[in-house]
Formats: C-alpha cells, structure tokens, sequence
C-alpha cells in the first residue's frame, strides 16, 4: 500500500462534500499538473490518501482511500488528463495545519513543504504514521466520522 495527499479547495470540493458521497466516492478530477497526473497513474486500489484543505485551512482534514484505478478524467475531453476515485475514509479528530507539519524536523522532506503547490503528492509511510498521530487517529483507516 501507498500513501499519498490529495489538495483541495474546500470552497471548490470540501470534506463535508466527500464524506456525502458515501461508498460511491468521487471522481478526483480536474487536476491539469502532468506530475499530479502521473502520481494518480501510479496509484492503487486500498492506497489511502490525506484530504487537505488548501487555501483557508491549509490542513489535512480527513483520509480518503482510492477505489478507483487512473482513467480518463471525465471533466476533460483532452485524454492526457486521467483521475482516480476516491472515498472518505475516516475524519481527523484534530486538523493536521501546514503550519503544525513545517514545524516538525521530521517532516521537512515532505513534499507538501519542499512544493506546496503540487495538487496530488506521494506521502512516506514515516509521514503517514507522523500525521496521524498528530491528527488523533491510531491507522487511518478506522471507518468514517
């Protein structure tokens, strides 16, 4: 299994409206970054992903697991653009800021401080236990809050 980080806008697509879609999930579209992309096309089914909050929070909200392997992006008529699906897992009890994971040596490497902008991003199973820890939650993958 992977770990990865999925940035969203929470005006454009929030946590609240991931955790609504229940089992279904939803499609992680629009993402027009050919790095972005190719992290999707590297991803697994039962890889989970932090949801983050960029923008006003600037946190990781909430974990997310792919149910969906890379395939074309639905929200593009270009076939360079896949997505993945995904679905909320499990709701952190304490947001996990940007500012909280800047401040930890531990952390430095990661790319959500080294490139920021990176919409989707591979996370370390290290990072992943780190951020969890922080955020109040034992495996990430407990079941939805």
């Amino acid at each position: 299994m992977r770990y990865w980080l999925f940035k969203s806008e929470p005006d454009a697509w929030s946590w609240d409206q991931q955790v609504a879609k229940g089992d279904v999930g939803e499609e992680w579209s629009g993402v027009r970054n050919y790095q972005a992309r190719n992290f999707m096309r590297e991803m697994a089914l039962g890889d989970l992903g932090f949801f983050y909050h960029s923008q006003t929070d600037k946190a990781v909200v909430g974990i997310v697991e792919v149910i969906a392997t890379s395939h074309p992006d639905s929200t593009s008529d270009d076939p360079r653009w896949d997505c993945v699906d995904v679905k909320a897992v499990e709701v952190l009890p304490r947001p996990v800021t940007l500012d909280a994971i800047k401040a930890r040596e531990d952390l430095a490497k990661m790319v959500l401080v080294r490139n920021s902008r990176l919409s989707v991003q591979p996370v370390t199973a290290e990072e992943w236990a780190i951020i969890c820890a922080m955020g109040g939650v034992e495996s990430g993958s407990d079941g939805v809050s």
